[in-house]
């Protein structure tokens, strides 16, 4: 189904980043949403942001959206939205994002507009359009983000635990309450549906990530390395996934690997720079390149939630990925025939291995595996998924 080409519907898509530079994997699913969307839809972007929008990053979204609305974050305000959350027991996260002077702009801007429908990706956004009630709402879940800080609490230091704790307590409590705001809800995968503690969760729609073109048809030069991970390096999840990569590597003292990524926190340098089997990139600009420089993408997520992206687009590249079955689970991927499971260092390791030494199965996971996200993974198809059931339903 398509909308009329003679007429398109005004769409005001709430985010809490601007969703460019692609380094975090909210903003990749948003841009690739708009740039689907942009196809049927009149689309007005408001986007939130911690840091200023490079001209450069603005006129990659100009292209797309009629009108463009940014609010920057205000330090100061940052810190009284997060204190005020003691009191109204709202996420630290959602008090994270908010701003009242942007959250009354938005609704100025709003009720001139008289928008069609307002998609508003993560729960940190809700909190400015929950109470617009002039049109229909979709709410992009993406993550069951209350797992995914309950899943942290054993890895925090121990005076972390009780922050950690009251997070995930408020995150369960505002994923369950926000769900009655918004008409329709979506989120990435059926994993992360069955976390939403709604008793009506089953009516979230799953509408999962897709891949750009770009990789499936990207031509490869010679690796460097045997294993390589990507991804935003201040991601707690990324993070404790390249201390488990360094800690499998004192095990494989012939192998080496490539850590690439934005934003590098210092544990990440620390880890890197401590073990000489490992070479650390910050910002790639051609991402594709540093993926390709290894063998096998090792992806060992352990407390992350929603689909990994970096796995759809290194099976994309032919390169066989191992991960756990908590990732995988959400892409859902054969093992052994498109991906490899592993959820222990001793499979992680006997599975490099294999895969190093056995160059059939090498072969076979990396083309099974490209054939598999190619035929699974459409930006095209899922943002066709979403107007359907969502969009075009009011």
């Amino acid at each position: 189904m398509s909308l009329s080409t003679h007429y398109k519907p005004k769409l005001a898509v709430i985010l809490s980043r601007f969703p460019f530079p692609l380094e975090k994997g909210d903003k990749l699913r948003a841009y690739y949403q708009i740039k689907e969307l942009s196809k049927q839809y009149k689309i007005t972007l408001f986007a939130i942001t911690e840091n200023q929008v490079k001209p450069s990053d603005y006129a990659e979204l100009a292209e797309l959206c009629e009108n463009i609305h940014i609010y920057q974050l205000n330090r100061f305000e940052m810190l009284f939205q997060l204190a005020n959350c003691v009191f109204n027991d709202n996420p630290f996260q959602v008090g994270y994002f908010k701003s009242n002077k942007a959250k009354r702009d938005i609704s100025k801007q709003l009720h001139e507009l008289k928008p069609d429908h307002i998609y508003c990706q993560l729960i940190r956004a809700a909190e400015y359009v929950k109470d617009y009630h002039f049109c229909a709402k979709t709410l992009d879940y993406m993550d069951a983000f209350s797992a995914g800080v309950e899943r942290r609490i054993s890895k925090v230091a121990f005076y972390k635990k009780w922050i950690f704790k009251s997070e995930a307590a408020r995150l369960k409590r505002y994923e369950r309450k926000i769900f009655d705001y918004f008409e329709h809800k979506t989120i990435i995968s059926e994993q992360d549906r069955e976390l939403i503690m709604h008793p009506n969760r089953k009516e979230i729609i799953c509408i999962p990530n897709g891949i750009d073109a770009s990789f499936l048809n990207y031509k490869a030069e010679e690796t460097s390395h045997d294993l390589v991970f990507i991804g935003n390096m201040s991601y707690p999840p990324n993070v404790e996934a390249v201390d488990y990569i360094s800690d499998l590597l004192n095990d494989l003292p012939e192998t080496t690997c490539l850590i690439a990524g934005a934003n590098p926190n210092p544990t990440v340098k620390k880890i890197c720079a401590q073990n000489k089997q490992i070479e650390m990139r910050g910002w790639v600009k051609d991402i594709r390149t540093a993926y390709c420089d290894g063998k096998i993408f090792v992806a060992p997520m352990m407390i992350g939630t929603g689909m990994q992206n970096k796995l759809l687009e290194a099976m994309a590249l032919g390169i066989p990925c191992i991960t756990t079955s908590l990732a995988n689970n959400a892409i859902k991927a054969e093992h052994m025939n498109s991906i490899i499971v592993a959820d222990s260092k001793e499979a992680f390791i006997r599975s490099i291995q294999l895969l190093l030494n056995n160059t059939e199965l090498y072969q076979m996971i990396a083309r099974n595996g490209k054939d598999f996200v190619q035929n699974s993974y459409s930006w095209e198809e899922s943002t066709r998924h979403l107007i359907e059931r969502c969009l075009q339903r009011d």
